[in-house]
Parts: C-alpha cells; structure tokens; sequence
C-alpha cells in the first residue's frame, strides 16, 4: 500500500467516479463524517441509493443537517466513526470522505473495526484522505498541520487491512479541484468552521491571507488536491489476531 502517487494528474470529481465504480443501486450506504452532506445530497439525488444513514459527530453541523427535509431516502444520525449505529452484517458500503483523520487517533483502530464489523460480506468501504501535498495544503497547514494524523490514518488502514477481515481491494490516486472566489470565502468554508476551533493571532491570520493571495487571480483561487482513496472489502474470514 502507498500513501500517496506523487505521479499521477488525473483530476477528477470524486462523487462521479464513485458512482461510476461502486454498486450503489439498491443499496444501504453508511456515510461516516458528512459535514455539510453536500456529497451526500449528490448520492441521494442520483436515484440508485436506497438508503443513506449520514452520520456526523459535530453536533452544531448535525443540528444543521437536521433542517434538511427534501432527502427522503436519508437518516441524519449524530455519533462517531468508533461507534457506528448499525447491526452486524447490515450495510452495503461504508464511505468516509476525508474524515478519518478527523478520529481520534487513538479511535481509528476501532472506527476501523466497527467498519468491519457493520459490513456485509463483500460489503465495500471507500476511504478517501486528503494527500500531504499540493499547493492548498501549503496554506492549510500554516494555522492546522494535519501531517501526523493523516500518516496515522493511513497506518490504521494498513494495520486493518494485516488484521482482517477488510481486505484492499484497490488504491486510486487522483486530483479533485478547490475554488474560492477570495480570502473570504476560503476563511468561511476553512479556517470558520465547527469542527475545529481555528483560533488565529492576528500575526497566523495576516501570514494565511498572504500565502493564500498568492495564488489568488483574476478569476479565484483554483488548487487541485492529491488524493488518495484506499477500496476496502469485507472479506468472509475471521479477523486475524
């Protein structure tokens, strides 16, 4: 397993290529970590998906998503990725978009587990992280480095992976396109958000804003992200000790 292709350049939409490559039709679809269910809302809205439960630890976004009342075939639920409100054996596919890294680190072991454990046999588990690279990470990572705990996520996988029954069935590398029209809408969807408190002295903010303007032009601010996303499959054996 790699954690990061720094060849690759595809650039891509990652909800397409998801419904291009899983078998979403008929399926009961976990969703852990949705934020502000935006690729959730994608998922519902395409017709293939029979159920959706979104699950969302930050109890400010998951009162928010609450509100949401034109997705009938989604369950908003409010909890973590180490206890994930679902029986043995009873879910299709498991997807956490960039959300692992937000566990605990000492929890992803058991996030992990308890993807196992809710899956079907040949239930498949999409785990997309953000690669630590490119130039939208060189902003980020002034005011919120997240090199440690998207390197102890990746080791999570692979620690899963050696223990069954998840087993890899493929790694993709790709490039997904961020916008920002200025500085401020990258403060309110990056540095203004509830998850994390973001507290910047004036001198981080002022050093943020610049490196940030610089790649600002006359049309925005367009990154494109490295990302990698590791396919898992429930396999039909026993956990390995």
């Amino acid at each position: 397993m790699q954690i990061a292709n720094p060849g690759q350049d595809m650039l891509v939409n990652e909800v397409k290529l998801m419904l291009d490559t899983l078998p979403f039709d008929g399926a009961r679809v976990f969703e852990l970590g949705c934020g502000r269910a935006e690729k959730t809302r994608t998922l519902a809205e395409s017709g293939r998906i029979r159920e959706i439960v979104a699950l969302e630890v930050d109890s400010i976004q998951h009162a928010k998503n609450q509100q949401l009342t034109d997705l009938p075939n989604v369950v908003f639920a409010h909890g973590g990725a180490e206890a994930i409100p679902a029986a043995d054996a009873s879910v299709d596919i498991v997807l956490m978009f960039k959300s692992l890294h937000h566990v605990p680190v000492e929890l992803m072991d058991a996030a992990l587990a308890e993807i196992a454990r809710v899956l079907k046999p040949g239930g498949l588990a999409w785990i997309s992280e953000p690669v630590y690279a490119g130039n939208l990470n060189e902003v980020f990572r002034l005011f919120h480095d997240e090199k440690i705990v998207r390197e102890a996520a990746f080791a999570a996988i692979q620690r899963a992976v050696a223990r069954g029954p998840l087993l890899l069935k493929q790694q993709l590398f790709f490039n997904t396109r961020s916008y920002f029209e200025n500085f401020d809408q990258f403060d309110t969807r990056m540095i203004q958000v509830t998850h994390t408190d973001h507290s910047l002295s004036p001198e981080l903010y002022a050093a943020v804003r610049e490196k940030f303007d610089s790649f600002m032009t006359p049309e925005g601010a367009t990154f494109h992200t490295p990302q990698r996303v590791d396919l898992l499959v429930k396999g039909s054996g026993i956990a390995r000790p």
